[in-house]
């Protein structure tokens, strides 16, 4: 692998993995706080996380991994062959459809239905609840999808 679609191939996989971890800290304690505020305090927090989310910073690291996911698969392609070609078009098509095609038709709309809420509404709490539940869940395919795109990358580094 020469040095340059190395460190294209290393600098992908890290940000499949700094994605993977906003996810999982997501995953593993902000949800399960956010549940343990009354509804209206939760729907309110989760509000204002969907709004200070839409950052450059973190638009940067989830859509620009996608596209530099995007671009390493066609390098990839032109220039590789073998385990390396493989690991790596595995692990560009996972954090593609598993982190940002889930994200984008999973979470998202969960997250659209949310922002229009009105916390104090008849019904809020039982959408908070099954809003919980399953945006976890999808959040959860999106941090095993990236966690694994980057440990393909990762490997295809050595292959």
């Amino acid at each position: 692998m020469s040095g340059v679609l190395y460190a294209a191939t290393l600098a992908t996989a890290l940000g499949c993995g700094l994605v993977a971890g906003v996810f999982f800290a997501f995953s593993s304690f902000v949800m399960a706080s956010l549940k343990r505020l009354p509804s209206a305090q939760g729907i309110a927090a989760m509000q204002s996380i969907i709004i200070v989310a839409v950052t450059s910073a973190f638009m940067t690291a989830l859509f620009g991994t996608a596209a530099a996911c995007l671009g390493l698969a066609g390098w990839a392609l032109i220039s590789m062959g073998g385990a390396p070609l493989a690991l790596v078009l595995i692990g560009c098509a996972l954090y593609l459809l598993g982190t940002i095609g889930v994200t984008i038709a999973r979470n998202v709309p969960l997250n659209n239905r949310l922002e229009k809420l009105h916390s104090r509404d008849a019904g809020a709490a039982g959408f908070w609840d099954q809003y919980l539940t399953r945006w976890t869940a999808w959040n959860h395919v999106r941090t095993i999808a990236a966690l694994a795109a980057a440990a393909l990358l990762t490997v295809a580094l050595q292959a």
